[in-house]
């Protein structure tokens, strides 16, 4: 059997003879356990190490004995583990509180976490609105620093009252508040939708099509198989494997109805059943077919 790696290898449970005390030493720090050889003793070290393991392998730290930039740079750690799409590529969640971290970081981040505050979260607040954020992205910013705080809570990085501290603080309501409203964002005139037709392939332009039709999002219709659609009905159904709310337990079906279902039909024919019904490589085979047909010059064949 190979010989685990120094780096793999988990701290072994020691005894200190002058004190007859057990300990374990984790990233060169001396943790004791108690009465060497005790099944308390041997207990405690197993939990030391679970724990440790479960950080990472990061230093243990003494409870609620961090700093806001040491909280924050543990939660990334979490957040790159938690927030993350069924291929496994982090969502764009992670990057969104990467950026209301930054400022965190700024304003308080050699602060003890535990010192963090309402005032120090409405300082957040406004700096934010000073950097010209609209009202909903400064309160969906807000709701993730009260997201890195439950979190701390939960994990015992530090007293469930420091998040509830933050709680009572109110979103930004419109019209009572310096930071300006987002812009409406309303449907693509149709108009503007078909000028596009004549600039696309067949493939990319059936896809524009039935996010016209179902409403459904283009990672839902991308990959789409003759497999993946019921049409024993008269309006066909999609069940996507995956999908945004997914990890909520949701469901979601997309209804196919017969404008739709004549959008998919020529891609249906003489197509096996797990074969994407809108291939990239057929788009680019029509479009290398359609310039050789266009040519006007001679070609070297024959």
């Amino acid at each position: 059997m190979p010989k685990r790696s120094r780096r793999n290898r988990v701290p072994s449970y020691r005894h200190h003879k002058p004190s007859g005390q057990g300990f374990v030493e984790l990233n060169g720090k001396r943790y004791y356990t108690g009465k060497f050889g005790t099944a308390e003793s041997r207990a405690e070290y197993k939990r030391m190490i679970a724990e440790w393991e479960a950080r990472g392998r990061r230093p243990l730290v003494e409870p609620f004995d961090l700093t806001v930039v040491e909280l924050l740079e543990r939660f990334l750690v979490h957040a790159e583990l938690y927030y993350r799409s069924p291929d496994g590529s982090p969502t764009s969640e992670v990057a969104c509180f990467k950026s209301i971290i930054a400022i965190v970081v700024e304003l308080y981040g050699d602060t003890m976490a535990t010192e963090f505050g309402p005032r120090q979260f409405k300082a957040i607040r406004d700096r934010m609105v000073a950097k010209d954020w609209t009202r909903n992205t400064i309160n969906k910013a807000c709701s993730r620093v009260r997201a890195i705080y439950r979190w701390a809570a939960e994990e015992t990085l530090l007293p469930a009252s420091v998040y509830q501290n933050l709680a009572v603080v109110a979103g930004l309501r419109r019209g009572r508040t310096q930071a300006r409203e987002g812009r409406v964002v309303r449907p693509v005139p149709n108009a503007d939708v078909d000028a596009v037709k004549p600039f696309v392939s067949a493939q990319v332009w059936a896809l524009i099509q039935l996010q016209q039709l179902t409403g459904a999002r283009p990672g839902e219709l991308v990959g789409l198989r003759p497999a993946d659609l019921d049409m024993t009905g008269t309006v066909w159904c999609i069940t996507p494997g995956h999908h945004k709310n997914a990890y909520r337990g949701h469901a979601r079906v997309i209804y196919v109805g017969p404008r739709a279902q004549d959008v998919v039909r020529p891609f249906l024919v003489g197509r096996a059943l797990n074969v994407p019904l809108f291939s990239p490589q057929e788009a680019e085979d029509d479009r290398l077919a359609a310039r050789h047909h266009a040519r006007t010059t001679p070609t070297n064949e024959g």
